[in-house]
């Protein structure tokens, strides 16, 4: 089924935008309203892999989904090529902030919970063009509680007392960590340093405010940096691959001293899944990967893979590393303390950094096509202009 609706920014692009049928990874229906989840943003990097987990798992692949995405630069529906003709999948391409849409989403599906990825997520995006981040990770978000506010409000019994809204967050919004500083629990302050990471803040504010107002049953998870399959090559560890592969060079902002901790993307969706299923309503989940480490020895790392993977005839990959001037608000440090979901829901990542990452390293490997089609003239032009100015150092 494919519910053709208005989808991407602008009205003009509105209005003729549509996709042909039989390009849809789409089924025919929802067997089973009352076990349909809805997913937002779930033709963007952590949504498709969750959608391709949440089908595949056997204690979910008999349950029907509906995917809602606006299919802006990041949304791609090849990622869910495998689930052509899946009946189980319903995708939507459509904007978290047209409420009339959601509305009829839900009066004809009926989810049982929504799943909500859906937002604008570069950092370096929304430094040069902060107004969508607020449109879509602040108003999106209001839209949609309202919208999952008046569906749970006519719910009754089991219904209502089974569903869910969880909302998906990230690390950025608790600030900057000094290096001796302990890792961000559930109660850090929230500190945002940039467009992006205020936006989310405010939409975690939202979702909070929504349980304690109205009562809807909240949960809200914030992850630490995400790798793996499907991620758009604008974030650090694809666009190094990309540039690796393509001979091009790797720029490192600053002194590439940056600590981020590193969760992949499989892991993400599994702690997903157990937060949904049996998290305590109205709190937060962190959840993290316990690989805390630089931005330069993550290049390094992926410029040693591709040495014994792809080899180049000039030399290890390592040469093209170039140091460029840092991003405005370039926050030093992340560190995700995962022990509540730990401790009342028995999660933990199961793969390593050097698991996860070799995974990773080869899936962009094995997949050249992908590559090409995600990098297309907008990507190009998006690229040139971020880098302009930052001139490479010695």
């Amino acid at each position: 089924t494919l519910l053709r609706a208005d989808g991407v920014r602008g009205r003009a692009a509105r209005r003729s935008r549509q996709i042909p049928i039989d390009t849809t990874c789409a089924g025919s229906g929802s067997p089973n309203d009352s076990m349909t989840i809805l997913v937002t943003g779930g033709a963007g990097f952590i949504g498709s892999n969750f959608v391709l987990d949440w089908l595949a798992d056997p204690a979910t692949r008999g349950l029907p989904l509906v995917n809602l995405d606006a299919l802006t630069y990041a949304g791609n529906l090849h990622n869910l090529d495998a689930l052509r003709g899946d009946a189980r999948h319903v995708f939507v391409q459509g904007d978290i902030c047209e409420r009339a849409l959601l509305d009829r989403i839900f009066a004809e599906h009926r989810p049982r919970a929504v799943v909500h990825f859906a937002a604008e997520s570069h950092v370096d995006r929304s430094i040069l063009g902060p107004g969508a981040f607020i449109r879509t990770n602040v108003e999106g978000t209001f839209a949609l509680l309202e919208a999952a506010r008046a569906h749970w409000g006519a719910l009754a019994g089991d219904a209502r007392a089974a569903f869910r809204f969880l909302h998906v967050s990230t690390d950025e919004v608790y600030g900057s960590l000094a290096s001796d500083a302990p890792a961000f629990t559930e109660t850090h302050p929230y500190e945002p340093n940039s467009p992006y990471s205020a936006s989310k803040a405010a939409s975690d504010h939202l979702v909070r405010a929504w349980h304690h107002t109205y009562g809807l049953p909240v949960l809200t998870t914030n992850c630490s940096n995400n790798y793996g399959p499907f991620q758009f090559p604008e974030k650090l560890i694809p666009l190094m691959i990309v540039n690796a592969l393509a001979g091009k060079p790797l720029p490192i902002y600053g002194d590439g001293q940056n600590v981020r901790d590193w969760l992949y993307v499989g892991d993400h969706c599994s702690a997903i899944r157990e937060v949904l299923a049996r998290g305590r309503l109205g709190e937060t989940y962190n959840v993290g990967g316990w690989n805390e480490m630089a931005n330069l020895e993550i290049v390094h790392t992926l410029c040693a893979l591709l040495d014994e993977l792809r080899p180049s005839a000039a030399g290890s990959h390592a040469r093209l590393i170039t140091y460029v001037k840092d991003r405005p608000g370039h926050d030093r440090r992340y560190a995700i303390d995962a022990r509540k979901i730990e401790r009342e829901l028995g999660w933990r990542p199961a793969e390593t950094f050097q698991s996860g990452i070799r995974k990773t390293v080869q899936w962009y490997l094995d997949n050249p096509a992908w590559i090409a089609n995600v990098q297309s003239g907008a990507y190009r032009d998006w690229v040139a202009r971020n880098y302009a100015g930052r001139e490479a150092r010695a």
